[in-house]
């Protein structure tokens, strides 16, 4: 539960109270556990706020935020079916339980792959040495949470990781600070690539309809450092389409978000 309360003053000089805001930001239950077979897990989450359910900008709810089974075949193979974060920018898939700030960045809100159907997979490389090598994967029907019955155009992601100094104490690649004040440098850097086509979405999974689909692309490239109680996260978006702009027969238009964007902060 994240209960919010903010305050956002006049422009300029006058400093006097514009708006106040009082409300649930976060408000979830979270199961998971394994079925029949330590093998079989599942992972559930459900959300309830206003913003959980998306009526902040949609117009209906959507309480299902995880719905999903994995099937682990060994400690460095497992493969998922159902409804999941993507493995896209590295400040999305931190669980808002682990972030350093009060909220995501502005860059992650407009390029951000967010959660999708379908099937995932997850693989560490095996290696005699410290580094380590992970690969992901995702293919999935590209119109984000809870897709009504869509079209013949899917959505693709891959994404590896480089960790040169071994794993992070605690997961701590995906959790932001050095809480576990890592006595040895760590580094995670990932790259991630989605193409979504035939998107019916200004933002891919997520924004407002468009009026035609467009194929869409993505390129994520982020990286985690912790040392001795200071942590750096740094990510770089880039999103491209081959003809953003869509248009109604009255000459509306809506377009793809497209652009570039950069996250920064250094914490201690």
């Amino acid at each position: 539960m994240q209960n919010r309360f903010g305050v956002r003053t006049e422009s300029g000089e006058d400093f006097s109270i514009e708006q106040t805001d009082f409300r649930v930001r976060r408000m979830r239950l979270r199961f998971d556990g394994y079925v029949l077979n330590p093998k079989i897990q599942y992972y559930i989450q459900l959300g309830f706020s206003k913003s959980d359910i998306d009526l902040d900008g949609g117009t209906f709810a959507q309480p299902i935020r995880d719905a999903i089974i994995y099937y682990h075949f060994n400690r460095n193979f497992y493969v998922g079916f159902g409804q999941s974060k993507l493995p896209g920018n590295r400040e999305r898939v931190v669980s808002s339980g682990n972030l350093q700030f009060v909220d995501r960045s502005i860059a992650n809100g407009i390029f951000t792959l967010d959660r999708d159907f379908g099937f995932f997979a997850y693989y560490t490389l095996p290696t005699k040495g410290i580094a380590q090598y992970q690969l992901k994967g995702a293919i999935n029907t590209g119109e984000g949470r809870n897709p009504s019955p869509g079209d013949n155009g899917l959505s693709y992601t891959g994404r590896f990781e480089y960790l040169p100094f071994g794993g992070f104490q605690n997961a701590g690649d995906y959790s932001e600070g050095d809480l576990e004040f890592e006595p040895n440098p760590k580094l995670s850097i990932g790259v991630s690539l989605n193409v979504n086509k035939k998107a019916v979405r200004s933002r891919g999974q997520l924004g407002s309809d468009l009026f035609q689909q467009r194929d869409q692309k993505v390129f994520i490239l982020d990286a985690m450092f912790k040392y001795r109680g200071w942590g750096m996260l740094g990510e770089y978006f880039n999103r491209t389409s081959s003809d953003p702009i869509t248009q109604n027969a009255l000459g509306a238009t809506r377009v793809v978000w497209v652009g570039r964007g950069i996250m920064f902060n250094l914490v201690k």
